[in-house]
């Protein structure tokens, strides 16, 4: 693994919507500026170099984001990654549908709910949103959220920013109520039921 940077982003909420946060809300993000091994190189369809590069800097950049977070306890976590111009957005899928998870989980004690995740090609600078999931339960309202990055010099175009992010704490004065996971598998049977008529 080639690892050119690492840039760490801490967003700390202290009022949101006009009222003062009752404990602060805490978004932290460690992002990792790697080499491409397949830039401009024809397509490939074996991916397993990439998805050991993940896993190895996945081990590094969940250790900083939580070092970052600090003694608050993360509740949710994201990923994603933007790859430079002269990759494909199929390596950036490789680096974060695969393993990266096994890390992230593994250093923060994650549940098994789906770790959110997207990739996308972009120059130098481009913006990613992170979406946040709870670490437990993926129906935890309170905990869906969002954060951007960007890095100003990174992607490179034979370059993948790789980012590994965690909540601490609630979505900013989080006060609206979802329906449980159960209730959820019930109206999904009505409506297939309903469509299939």
């Amino acid at each position: 693994m080639e690892l050119r940077k690492i840039a760490i982003f801490v967003d700390d909420v202290l009022s949101e919507g006009g009222r003062e946060l009752a404990s602060p809300t805490r978004r932290v993000a460690a992002c990792g500026v790697i080499r491409n091994p397949f830039a401009g190189k024809p397509p490939i369809d074996d991916f397993s170099e990439l998805v050991d590069i993940s896993v190895d800097a996945g081990e590094v950049l969940t250790q900083r984001a939580l070092e970052a977070l600090g003694e608050i306890e993360p509740r949710a976590y994201g990923k994603g990654a933007i790859v430079g111009a002269a990759g494909d957005l199929e390596h950036g899928a490789a680096m974060i549908h695969i393993r990266v998870g096994l890390p992230m989980r593994r250093q923060a004690g994650g549940g098994p709910a789906l770790i959110p995740g997207n990739a996308k090609v972009g120059p130098m600078g481009a913006t990613i949103d992170i979406i946040f999931g709870g670490m437990e339960n993926s129906w935890d309202y309170d905990t869906m959220d969002a954060m951007t990055i960007s890095v100003p010099d990174a992607p490179k175009p034979n370059e993948i920013l790789l980012i590994i992010a965690f909540l601490g704490g609630t979505r900013p004065n989080a006060r609206i109520e979802g329906i449980s996971s159960e209730q959820v598998a019930v109206l999904v049977e009505k409506l297939r039921e309903s469509g299939s008529k």
